[in-house]
């Protein structure tokens, strides 16, 4: 049961989890979409040159490592204060 009392359905959390990532993920891109724009987009035109194109790919590959980098810290973080309160309430 949950904390109002009421069981919830696994598909149903397994359903709005899928659709949570999703969003996050839309959002992910949505930011990394503007970043690049911002920092590699000097004049927009027909085609990108490829001092453009390689601004493009090199922002993308650090925004995702950094992001990446991110996750593994806070999960790191996380599993660290979880032994730690399972050792104090041990």
């Amino acid at each position: 049961m949950d904390t109002q009392g009421v069981t919830a359905d696994p598909q149903l959390q397994q359903f709005i989890e899928v659709e949570s990532q999703k969003q996050r993920f839309q959002q992910l891109v949505h930011q990394m979409t503007e970043v690049c724009w911002e920092k590699c987009m000097d004049r927009p035109g027909p085609k990108l040159d490829s001092k453009t194109e390689m601004c493009f790919v090199n922002c993308v590959e650090r925004f995702i490592d950094t992001s990446q980098f991110i996750l593994n810290r806070l999960e790191q973080t996380q599993r660290s204060r979880g032994s730690f309160s399972e050792t104090i309430y041990d």
